[in-house]
C-alpha cells in the first residue's frame, strides 16, 4: 500500500498526516520531503498524525526517533497524534512515547 502524507504548516508548527503503512518502502521518500520542509521553514514543532496510518515497522519508528533527534537538537518538539490502537501498541512497546509524547487528536497540541 502506498503512504500519503499530507503537509499543513501553521505558524512554527508543521503538521504531517500520514495515511497507509509507514513501512521500509516509504519511509526514505517520506524522511526527504519532511527534513526539506523542516530546513526551508522556521519550524521549532513537529507533529505526526498517524490516525489513517494502518502499520507501522522498525522503518517507520527509525523515521520517528530520526526526525525527534533533528527537531530536538534545534531546540524544538515533536508530537504525536491519534495513532490507531494497533500503532499505538508498537510506539508503546518500542519505548517511543518516552520520547515523543502521544496525544489522541491535534487540538491536543496545535492551536489554530
Amino acid at each position: 500500500m502506498q503512504v500519503k502524507a499530507d503537509f499543513k504548516q501553521v505558524r512554527n508548527t508543521l503538521v504531517v498526516r500520514i495515511s497507509g503503512e509507514l513501512d521500509m518502502l516509504v519511509t526514505d521518500q517520506l524522511r526527504q520531503e519532511i527534513d526539506y520542509r523542516l530546513d526551508s521553514n522556521s519550524i521549532n514543532t513537529l507533529v505526526l498524525n498517524l490516525e489513517k496510518v494502518s502499520f507501522i515497522d522498525s522503518s517507520g519508528l527509525g523515521l520517528i526517533i530520526g526526525r525527534y533527534k533533528k527537531v530536538s537538537a534545534q531546540q524544538g518538539r515533536i508530537y504525536i497524534v491519534g495513532a490507531s490502537p494497533s500503532v499505538e501498541k508498537i510506539l508503546l512497546f518500542s519505548g517511543i512515547n518516552k520520547l515523543v509524547p502521544l496525544y489522541r487528536s491535534e487540538k491536543d497540541v496545535v492551536s489554530n
